[in-house]
């Protein structure tokens, strides 16, 4: 036999949570795209579209959160021409409207951009602002932080750079 929900849990099942991961090589001509800010570097990240690791994660953690079975590359494919040097951030917005319209408000959004380089820590403010833009949230509900992998794999070698994305939405309540 079932237990009854409390009503306290019920509230609780409402906040689903989850997590976006993204990679892109480096190699193209400069600069990298992160969270829609142009960043000087000597290469660019390689991508069908501007490669923006950020973007990509986040709308991979945003569907997820919603419940829902595609991807990123599900919902714009990599062969599609049309989405050729696409803007990744106006994807995002994309994602964003979907999933507000389907009734999911974002709580919070946190951010981790594993490169060697270039270095995050100058661009985290503009990159958080620009970023909770996008998502229609105050920049205070976003965190962005970068790390490196202390010259390990494929990011420690400087051949490229990968993102980590989680959020927390509250579903609605029919959602439940």
């Amino acid at each position: 036999m079932a237990q009854a929900v409390s009503s306290e849990v019920a509230a609780l099942t409402r906040l689903r949570v989850a997590t976006g991961i993204d990679a892109h090589p480096l190699g193209g001509e400069g600069p990298v795209i992160l969270a829609g800010i142009s960043i000087e570097h000597d290469q660019g990240l390689v991508g069908h579209s501007d490669a923006d690791v950020v973007a990509h994660a986040a709308i991979d953690a945003l569907l997820g959160a919603a419940g829902r079975d595609e991807d990123v590359g599900t919902c714009y494919p990599p062969d599609d021409p049309e989405l050729a040097g696409a803007d990744s951030m106006k994807l995002l917005a994309e994602v964003v409207h979907q999933v507000r319209h389907a009734g999911f408000e974002l709580v919070n959004m946190d951010v981790t951009v594993v490169a060697e380089l270039p270095r995050i820590a100058p661009h985290r403010t503009t990159m958080r602002r620009h970023l909770a833009a996008v998502l229609g949230v105050d920049a205070g509900r976003v965190t962005i932080r970068g790390t490196s992998t202390d010259r390990q794999g494929f990011v420690g070698r400087g051949e490229g750079i990968a993102a980590v994305v989680t959020c927390l939405m509250l579903a609605p309540e029919s959602g439940s």
